[in-house]
């Protein structure tokens, strides 16, 4: 019998991690899922690791080191579900995760993204629900605006979609080029095309603390990339505009801070100031030794138990 959920893991170096997130998923309430592992040429204990964990529904695959993207693809390319679930292996799912993704499908069968909500661990002890900008109470909603929406924290998180492999293969798969942001990307495709809907329920933990995070990695010359790939579609759309904007505003703070000055000019010039708010159009005005100070500061406030941000 075909399972409802396909849970796409792909595995690197996370040995640490992927007993408790791998029993995250055997924990769910709703159990009606496959899980399938792609180790992506791990060189620590991942594999030996996630291969003492015995369940009739979980399948690993190997892989020489090709990077997360073809990792997820892969993957996805094995799933027998129609709905595939991602999950990092350093994340986290509470017990209600599937059941509440099940239930955004069943209310919004048509729709091209199920997005739940979820909740960011800065540090071990600081955590914080995603800061989502539009407004909502207790019921799945369709996302109106899918970009104004993600101005702060993305409605949607790689390990808290679901989409169905139908949309997924329709819309071009997750981009083997890019070495990070992948997963922006992919929203911004589903968004262009389908539509987007959101599950208050928080049921994931994003850790954002842990070593070697998929998206801490700094790649700005592929993250630019990747924003002005769609340069004919923002002059279009004002939100994507802004939302791409900010993105820009992202990079050229890193790359200022990375010393990358020519990116950072270069990203720098591209911005529409009208995008930013106060705080950041300031910041860009800083020097660099200005914004590393302010970083150490930010990171003894996280360390701390308080966490502030531009976006807001």
């Amino acid at each position: 019998m075909t399972p409802f959920f396909s849970v796409v893991i792909p595995l690197y170096n996370k040995e640490a991690y992927i007993i408790d997130t791998l029993n995250s998923v055997l924990n769910q309430t709703f159990g009606d899922f496959e899980i399938i592992i792609i180790d992506d040429g791990s060189t620590d204990n991942s594999l030996k690791v996630a291969n003492t964990i015995k369940d009739n529904r979980i399948s690993i695959s190997k892989q020489k080191n090709s990077g997360v993207s073809v990792a997820r693809n892969n993957g996805i390319k094995m799933a027998k579900s129609r709905y595939i679930a991602l999950l990092d292996a350093d994340d986290y799912w509470y017990k209600n995760h599937l059941f509440e993704l099940r239930r955004l499908i069943l209310t919004f069968p048509d729709a091209g993204l199920y997005c739940n909500n979820y909740e960011i661990f800065y540090s071990k002890d600081l955590v914080k629900p995603a800061n989502i900008n539009f407004q909502y109470e207790e019921e799945c909603v369709i996302v109106k605006d899918y970009f104004k929406a993600s101005i702060t924290n993305s409605v949607a998180w790689t390990s808290a979609v679901a989409f169905s492999k139908e949309k997924f293969n329709s819309i071009g798969e997750f981009n083997t080029r890019l070495r990070t942001a992948q997963d922006l990307d992919l929203w911004i495709r589903m968004a262009l095309k389908y539509m987007i809907v959101f599950n208050p329920k928080i049921t994931m933990s994003y850790k954002l603390n842990v070593n070697n995070s998929l998206s801490k990695k700094e790649f700005n010359d592929i993250r630019y990339e990747f924003i002005n790939s769609y340069s004919k579609e923002e002059k279009g759309n004002p939100s994507l505009k802004r939302y791409l904007d900010v993105n820009r505003y992202a990079i050229a703070i890193r790359c200022l801070m990375n010393n990358e000055l020519a990116l950072y000019s270069k990203t720098k010039k591209e911005i529409n100031y009208k995008s930013l708010n106060n705080k950041q159009r300031l910041l860009l005005k800083f020097p660099r030794f200005l914004l590393l100070m302010i970083r150490r500061i930010q990171q003894f406030l996280i360390n701390n138990g308080i966490y502030l941000t531009a976006y807001k």
